[in-house]
């Protein structure tokens, strides 16, 4: 298959200076709302106590174990803003993403210890239900690093119960064993109940010389009363329990090494844990790169930067999404996929870092005279006709027939409506497309470019398709809603209007609600917005696109559960014709 991969055609063009004069106020909005991000992102960061005085009791932070057990440069954080239910703590408590460790990539968790000891607290289940899941999806391993206080009493009932509480992480972590995706878990300080539970639910347990893990730790066993209520002699007994248990926590080290057996190695200095789990790293079940790679990695015949400034801030302002893609593929290469048909949708095969991956994304813009062929008006970029439903189902159903990965760029404003549209099946082929992409049984992500919007963001492979989507990113860009606030303003007033209008009345009221209404949408679905709500599960800085994509690629080649040899594919067979 050489001559297939290995000199795909070349795409793309270079920026003239004109361009890039004129995108320069791009640049500068694209950048306002990173930095922004940023800024978020280090306050999540400096949560709770401080560096110094973790280390002053002898421990690490959470942030310094990923630190010391990552390769260096391979860190891809996600849910780094995930606050759902907006905590005071501005976190969920959970670290969380991408990296490799001993040359093997895997998905990485832990607990900070920075704020209330790693307690659980709300929306963190939620987070830890979407990090088993990406484990699951992309068969790689789950490496935790445990430091779990348990529960924070004061706020349980938002998180303990329901189908995906808190819980659910165990039934989880049985589900991975079961499925072969292996669990390290490195141990540290006191995890009472789910703590406990959190570091005796993993594959392999590796502790420090310090820590614990019990169904109830102290403050549990020491609170007990059987008066039913609290009076003073209540309170002095529980004054003499707690000494007790602060001096001499239950599940120690010389309970679970040297008498259950669960602790599988013991290590007396923090690092020397993360060594274990380094060492077992290098033991996973992967294969070398050169079994999957259709042709040695190269880097994009045009840089990065340029994207700040091919894509528009502005959400009405149309741009060249090929050359958007040029700058983040191997080569500036690809095999398009129906060129002439549905020319709203790209769709083609790339190179990521050597892997072969499929890419479908909206095209912008005038799609040309007489198009969509079933209409009298013109097609737009952006909306999906039949032609590219079509197309989208096709390539998707090629990519899972072949294990192709499946990379989506999201920019629609969604699908056409109205009775033509009904007429040439634009609702049962969304449908349509929904059941290919869940019989592919390949792993998906989605770049929300710019807009996600209406059922097309669930039919482009949406965070809703959880069986196989992956990941959802968002940029600087990005916008999340059922439709533009504009437009939501109008479709939900206009009738008000006509009825003000043939009254005599005045329109002002009515229009201050209309434009307060299209604020509130745009507040709610920008990129803080969406990463605070996990409408995606980070949002990146443009020049890291690239870096995230073959982050994915490399975990889905690492170890796949099933494999189509390269030169039984059908796909860039059918490209050629």
């Amino acid at each position: 298959m050489r001559p297939y991969f290995e000199e795909m055609p070349v795409f793309g063009s270079a920026m003239n200076a004109g361009q890039i004069k004129s995108a320069e106020e791009n640049v500068k909005h694209i950048r306002e709302v990173e930095g922004q991000l940023k800024k978020e992102a280090e306050k999540v960061k400096l949560a709770g106590f401080s560096e110094e005085k973790i280390n002053a009791r002898g421990q690490m932070t959470v942030w310094q174990r990923l630190n010391y057990l990552l390769d260096p440069g391979t860190w891809c954080p996600l849910h780094s803003l995930y606050n759902p239910e907006e905590n005071q703590e501005g976190t969920t408590n959970v670290v969380d993403g991408i990296g490799k460790i001993s040359g093997r990539w895997a998905v990485v968790i832990g607990f900070d210890n920075k704020v209330l000891a790693g307690a659980w607290l709300p929306g963190q289940s939620e987070n830890i239900l979407r990090v088993t899941n990406l484990a699951k999806r992309l068969n790689v391993p789950l490496v935790w690093l445990v430091h779990c206080s348990g529960v924070k009493l004061t706020q349980q009932e938002k998180f303990y119960a329901n189908r995906r509480g808190g819980g659910a992480t165990f039934f989880r972590h049985a589900e991975l064993n079961q499925a072969g995706v292996p669990i390290l878990a490195a141990i540290y300080g006191t995890n009472p109940a789910g703590g406990g539970y959190q570091g005796i639910s993993p594959t392999v347990l590796f502790a420090h010389k310090d820590c614990n893990i019990a169904v109830g730790g102290g403050g549990i066993l020491s609170g007990m009363s059987p008066k039913g209520y609290f009076d003073e002699d209540g309170a002095e007994a529980l004054i003499h329990a707690a000494k007790q248990y602060k001096a001499k926590p239950p599940g120690s080290v010389e309970i679970h090494y040297d008498a259950t057996g669960f602790f599988r190695y013991v290590y007396d200095e923090e690092t020397q844990v993360l060594d274990g789990v380094k060492e077992y790293m290098r033991s996973i079940p992967a294969y070398h790169p050169k079994f999957f790679r259709v042709a040695e990695p190269k880097a994009p015949r045009f840089q990065a930067e340029d994207i700040y400034r091919l894509v528009p801030f502005n959400q009405k302002q149309i741009y060249d999404f090929d050359q958007v893609l040029a700058r983040i593929v191997d080569g500036s290469e690809h095999l398009e996929f129906k060129p002439d048909y549905g020319p709203e949708i790209y769709a083609g095969l790339v190179k990521i870092d050597g892997f072969l991956v499929g890419v479908i994304g909206n095209r912008q813009g005038w799609l040309g005279e007489g198009y969509p062929e079933y209409a009298d008006y013109p097609g737009i970029g952006g909306k999906l006709y039949r032609q590219g439903l079509i197309k989208m189902n096709e390539f998707v159903t090629l990519c899972g027939r072949d294990r192709v990965p499946i990379i989506w760029f999201q920019d629609t404003s969604g699908i056409d409506v109205g009775d033509i549209a009904e007429k040439a099946e634009l609702l049962g082929l969304g449908q349509s497309l929904i059941y290919s992409i869940q019989a592919t049984d390949v792993p998906q992500l989605l770049l929300v470019l710019r807009k996600g919007t209406a059922a097309a963001h669930y039919v482009m492979g949406g965070p809703t398709a959880n069986r196989h989507n992956a990941l959802t990113l968002g940029v600087a860009t990005t916008e999340i809603y059922v439709m533009h606030g504009e437009t939501a303003a109008a479709a939900s007033f206009s009738r008000r209007l006509v009825k003000e209008k043939d009254a005599g009345k005045p329109l002002q009221p009515v229009i201050d609600k209309m434009n307060q209404m299209a604020q509130e949408y745009y507040d709610n679905s920008r990129p803080a917005y969406c990463a605070r709500k996990g409408f995606v599960d980070e949002v990146v800085k443009m020049s890291e696109i690239r870096r995230y994509l073959a982050a994915f690629a490399g975990c889905v080649y690492q170890n796949p559960k099933s494999i189509c040899p390269q030169h039984q594919m059908l796909t860039p067979r059918v490209i050629k014709g």
